[in-house]
């Protein structure tokens, strides 16, 4: 794919916004007519830089309104003891965010529950049993400050 240019980069800010936006709107926006708008967000998305779209939920509406973070160190690094706990991680839907770390920790995730007696059991009964898993360390936000999907473009 073409380097982006200014007028890609506008396209990607207003879907990052609102990915339902229609295309008469986007290219009204984005200082393009109808059919070179369309032709261009079709080439975002067969090179891969729009993967899909998505709908946001809100998690409080849905009963998953509180987020842990969570540090989990390994009983080693080896190539199994790794693929066991991210396929076993891939099973659990709670599970929204995981991250392998060079620092301190191995694994970083974004657990969504509840609230903090659910955390408890899924750590008990999931995280915990995960075989190859050493210690597990829980990160409680007091305030969300921001959180976003839009990439800086």
């Amino acid at each position: 794919m073409k380097a982006l240019d200014q007028i890609d980069r506008r396209i990607l800010r207003v879907l990052q916004r609102d990915g339902r936006i229609q295309n008469v709107e986007l290219a009204e926006m984005v200082g393009l007519s109808n059919s070179p708008c369309l032709r261009r967000v079709k080439l975002l998305e067969d090179a891969g830089v729009i993967e899909k779209y998505v709908a946001l939920l809100d998690p409080q509406k849905l009963g998953v309104g509180f987020t842990v973070f969570v540090r989990i160190w390994l009983t080693s690094q080896d190539a199994d003891t790794v693929d066991n706990f991210t396929a076993a991680i891939q099973n659990l839907p709670e599970v929204v965010e995981c991250h392998l770390m060079a620092g301190d920790c191995d694994f970083i995730l974004r657990v969504v529950v509840a609230d903090l007696a659910s955390y408890r059991k899924f750590q008990g009964v999931h995280l915990a049993r995960i075989k190859g898993v050493q210690s597990v360390k829980t990160e409680i936000p007091m305030q969300k400050i921001k959180l976003t999907s839009e990439l800086p473009i």
